[in-house]
C-alpha cells in the first residue's frame, strides 16, 4: 500500500466536492429562494397590470374573450383581478367577495402606502406586501389607476414562502444524502477505473528499475494515461536497446583488446609482404646491373633489354610505392574527401577514350548503353580511381568472348555502378579476402601483367571513405564488380 494513495485522495477530493455543492444549494435556496419566489410575483403583476391596461384602453375589458385572458392570468399566476369605474362598481373581478378588496382598495388609495414594504412605486401603480391578519395570509397587493381611468387591483397570495423553503431544503438534503450515497459507490468505480493504469505503469517502471524490459503497457484507450504507458514502452525498447548496444560496445572492446595483441603481427605480415613484393623487382634491378656493369653481353641489343627489364621493374616499385602511400592516407583519414557533384557517365567515357588502343590491342570489345547524363554526389578523382582499378582488372583477367559490359543503373537514391568482364569466375574461398592488401587470386598471373595486389584495397578504402557500398558478384561465364553513389 502506498502511503499517499491516490485513489484515496481522488475519492475524498470527489466526494468533498459533491458535499460542498450539496451544502451551497442548501445556503442558497434558505437565503435566496423567498427573493427569488417574491420577485417571480411581481413580474406576474406587472405583466397583468399590462394586460389589463391595454384592454381598458382597447375597450375589450368587457368582452367575453377577456374573460378567458383573465382566467388565465388567475390560474397561471394565481392572481386575484378587481377593476372599479368612477362610481366604485366592479367592472372585474376575479374572487369570491369582491367587497372586501374594494375596501382594502379604496382603503389603500385613502391612507396611502406603507412605506417599509413597499416593492414598487410607479405613477401609474403601487406594490407593497400586506399581511391579512384574519386569515394570517401574506400578500402582494398592487393598485393604480388604468389608462380609461378605472382603478384596478391585484392581490397574489404568498402561500407560505418559508414554508416552502423549509420543504425544499428537507427535501433537498435528503436527495443530497443519497447523491452522496451514490457519489461514493461511483466514485469507488471510477477511481479504481482510473488509478488501476497508473498502478500498471508503477509496476512496469519498477521492473524497468531492475532492467526487466519485458513488461509492456497494454490499455488500448485514448486518454492521457495511454499516451505516457506507450512512452514508457517505447522507453523501454530504447533502454533496451540502449543497453544491448552497450552490452555490443562492450564485446567489441574485449574484441579490441584481444586484437591488440594481434597488431605488432599484422604489422610483421605487413613489412613481410612488402618486402617480398620488392625483394623480386630489387633482384632483377640489381642483376640485370651487375650484367651490365660486367659487360656480360656487348651487343647493343642485350644492354637495351637490360636496361628496359630495369625500367620495367623501377616502374612497377614506384607504381607500388605510391599505391602503399595513396593507401595509407586512405586508411590513416588523412586524405580530404571533396564531395562535389559531377557526371559520371561523362567520366566514364571520357576514360574509355584513352583506352582505346589498349583495347584493340587485347581484342577486348567494351559494351555500354548510350546513358545521359547522371550526376552524382563523390569525390571525382577517387571515384574515377575506383572505376580505373575495375576496368583495369577487367581488361587483365578478360577471357573466353573477351567482352567488357559496363553498366549505370539508376535508383532511387542512388546509383550503381558496374564493371563486368567474360572470363573464369573467382574462387569462392578468394572472394572474402579479394579487399585484403597483397592478395592475388593467381600471383602468376598478377606478375605477369604487373599487379599488386593493393588495388582493390585502395577501392575499398576510398569507398569506406565516402561512406558507400561496394562489392563483387561472381558469375557463370564472368565477373562483376559495382560499386553505389548517391544521386545529386
Amino acid at each position: 500500500m502506498m502511503k499517499y494513495s491516490m485513489k484515496r485522495q481522488f475519492a475524498l477530493v470527489l466526494l468533498a466536492l459533491v458535499a460542498g455543492m450539496i451544502l451551497l444549494c442548501l445556503i442558497l435556496n434558505t437565503t435566496l429562494l423567498g427573493k427569488y419566489y417574491i420577485n417571480k410575483k411581481q413580474n406576474a403583476l406587472v405583466q397583468a397590470y399590462a394586460s389589463i391596461n391595454e384592454a381598458s384602453r382597447e375597450g375589450d375589458i368587457n368582452t367575453e374573450a377577456y374573460d378567458i385572458e383573465l382566467q388565465k392570468i388567475r390560474e397561471k399566476y394565481n392572481i386575484h383581478v378587481l377593476v372599479v369605474d368612477s362610481d366604485s362598481q366592479a367592472v372585474k373581478f376575479s374572487m369570491n367577495d369582491p367587497e372586501t378588496v374594494l375596501k382594502q382598495l379604496l382603503d389603500h388609495i385613502f391612507r396611502g402606502v406603507d412605506e417599509e414594504n413597499l416593492l414598487l412605486n410607479a405613477d401609474d401603480y403601487k406594490m407593497q406586501l400586506v399581511m391579512d391578519y384574519r386569515t394570517q395570509t401574506e400578500y402582494i397587493e398592487m393598485w393604480g389607476i388604468l389608462d380609461n381611468g378605472y382603478l384596478f387591483m391585484l392581490r397574489s397570495a404568498l402561500e407560505g414562502i418559508q414554508e416552502s423553503v423549509s420543504i425544499s431544503n428537507r427535501f433537498l438534503t435528503y436527495v443530497g444524502l443519497v447523491a452522496i450515497l451514490i457519489s461514493a459507490l461511483l466514485v469507488l468505480w471510477l477511481s479504481n477505473r482510473f488509478t488501476k493504469p497508473i498502478l500498471e505503469l508503477a509496476k512496469i517502471s519498477e521492473r524497468m528499475k531492475h532492467l526487466d524490459f519485458e513488461a509492456k503497457y497494454t490499455g488500448d484507450d485514448k486518454t492521457e494515461i495511454a499516451v505516457l504507458g506507450n512512452n514508457i514502452n517505447e522507453l523501454s525498447e530504447a533502454l533496451e536497446e540502449t543497453i544491448s548496444e552497450l552490452k555490443t560496445a562492450n564485446n567489441e572492446l574485449l574484441k579490441d583488446i584481444e586484437r591488440k595483441d594481434k597488431v605488432d603481427e599484422m604489422r610483421r605480415e605487413f613489412l613481410s609482404n612488402v618486402s617480398h613484393e620488392l625483394k623480386t623487382p630489387i633482384a632483377l634491378i640489381q642483376g640485370y646491373a651487375e650484367g651490365l656493369k660486367e659487360e656480360i653481353n656487348d651487343d647493343a641489343e642485350s644492354r637495351e633489354f637490360y636496361c628496359d627489364v630495369i625500367m620495367d621493374e623501377a616502374a612497377r616499385m614506384n607504381t607500388m610505392v605510391k599505391k602503399l602511400l595513396t593507401l595509407n592516407q586512405l586508411e590513416s583519414g588523412n586524405e580530404i574527401v571533396n564531395m562535389e557533384r559531377f557526371d559520371v557517365t561523362a567520366l566514364i567515357k571520357n576514360y574509355m577514350l584513352t583506352c582505346d588502343i589498349l583495347l584493340k590491342q587485347k581484342e577486348i570489345s567494351v559494351r555500354m548503353e548510350d546513358y545521359g547524363p547522371v550526376y552524382v554526389w563523390g569525390d571525382e578523382f577517387k571515384v574515377e580511381e575506383v572505376f580505373v582499378n575495375y576496368f583495369t582488372n577487367a581488361i587483365n583477367h578478360a577471357s573466353g568472348d573477351k567482352v567488357i559490359d559496363i553498366k549505370i543503373l539508376k535508383m532511387e537514391q542512388s546509383v550503381r555502378i558496374s564493371v563486368f568482364n567474360t572470363g573464369e569466375p573467382i574462387p569462392l574461398e578468394s572472394v572474402e579476402h579479394l579487399w585484403e592488401k597483397f592478395y592475388k587470386v593467381d600471383k602468376a598471373r598478377t606478375r605477369e601483367y604487373g599487379g599488386s595486389g593493393i588495388g582493390l584495397s585502395i577501392v575499398k578504402a576510398i569507398m569506406e571513405s565516402m561512406n558507400q557500398e561496394y562489392g563483387v558478384v561472381n558469375y557463370e561465364n564472368g565477373v562483376e564488380f559495382w560499386f553505389v553513389l548517391d544521386v545529386a
